[in-house]
């Protein structure tokens, strides 16, 4: 003789993944709690073909990315003006200036460290070709030689920016970073005297972004090119991409020394910046992908009913009909778990708590 299945409460929440799973069961061959007295189930609901998606959340920053430190070239002077916070500075114009004369920022990767000039050659002279080029101004040939033809576009640059014609650019009279910047803070206020190669300022992207601090356990979440949806302060959701993580791990001082850890920058950039609003920087939650799986059949999880002899079922009602069928569960999320079983397909009704 076959041995009857005995459904039974499971009486407790199994916490999984994103939520508690509490199963309906019954016992003694009484109908599932909730169940009328012709045995149907108080509410139905279709197992369908979806994607589930489980995700973790992590405390992230939405702002400008991580300050970074711009030094003064010039030794000695004062300081006359400087950028404001907030403003955005674009190759060709001053950050700051030096005994009234302006320090102007043009795009590259190679730090100032020497005076530019003819015959002179390298990298740098290139970078700087490259920069008036971007300006408009002519005459020359972009390569890493300093000819006399670039020192008469320099002598032309000069004389647009109101200092002297030198047709020479010296360390103290640019700086040099990838694009454009954003001030973040000055570390100095006019009138006070540049040296010691002490910051003037400190400088960010243009772009808002959101940077997390992610646990080094959680490394294998994130790569450059991972989606993410980020949770704004206004309860609205944006879609971001992570644009870069940093190879090394920092520690975080917890200001004891037993409780110490580590955290890797995760730079992730939003699909809209515009979603960023007038925020310079605000607490966001980011949700990461942990695990998805496609083209699943799923019910709610209140469609499973726990078995006496483990395992679960789901209430196929068909019609006046129900039976109990068994099921594997797969990956739960968003309030639905992935099942199969015997006669389980996309369309399948199966009954639900009310």
């Amino acid at each position: 003789m076959r041995p009857r299945r005995i459904l039974v409460p499971l009486g407790v929440a199994a916490v999984i993944a994103a939520g508690a799973l509490v199963a309906r069961g019954i016992g003694g061959g009484a109908a599932p709690d909730g169940d009328g007295p012709d045995g149907l189930p108080p509410a139905t609901a279709t197992v369908t073909t979806t994607d589930l998606t489980q995700t973790v959340q992590v405390p992230g920053v939405l702002g400008y990315g991580t300050p970074v430190e711009l030094p003064a070239k010039s030794d000695g002077g004062t300081l006359t003006w400087i950028a404001a916070p907030g403003s955005v500075v674009g190759q060709g114009q001053p950050v700051y200036a030096v005994d009234g004369e302006p320090v102007v920022l043009i795009h590259g990767t190679v730090p100032p460290y020497r005076t530019l000039e003819p015959g002179v050659t390298g990298p740098d002279v290139a970078q700087l070709e490259s920069a008036l080029a971007a300006l408009g101004y002519t005459g020359f040939k972009v390569d890493d030689e300093y000819h006399g033809s670039t020192a008469d576009a320099v002598e032309e640059w000069q004389d647009d920016l109101g200092v002297e014609e030198t047709g020479t650019v010296g360390t103290d009279e640019i700086v040099v970073a990838a694009a454009d910047i954003r001030v973040a803070v000055p570390a100095l206020v006019p009138g006070a005297t540049l040296g010691g190669n002490a910051p003037v300022l400190t400088y960010t992207g243009t772009t808002p972004v959101v940077v997390v601090g992610l646990d080094p356990a959680q490394q294998h979440l994130v790569a450059p090119g991972t989606a993410a949806t980020v949770l704004l302060p206004d309860g609205t959701s944006a879609a971001a991409t992570v644009s870069a993580v940093s190879p090394v791990a920092t520690a975080v001082d917890t200001g004891d020394p037993a409780t110490s850890s580590a955290v890797i920058d995760v730079t992730l950039a939003l699909a809209d910046p515009a979603v960023a609003g007038a925020l310079d920087s605000a607490p966001v939650d980011v949700g990461l992908v942990a695990a998805e799986v496609q083209g699943v059949l799923a019910v709610p999880v209140g469609a499973l009913v726990a078995l006496a002899e483990g395992g679960y079922a789901v209430q196929v009602v068909d019609g006046a009909d129900t039976e109990f069928v068994p099921v594997e569960t797969g990956m739960f999320a968003s309030g639905l778990v992935e099942v199969s079983g015997a006669g389980i397909e996309d369309g399948t009704v199966v009954g639900v708590p009310a």
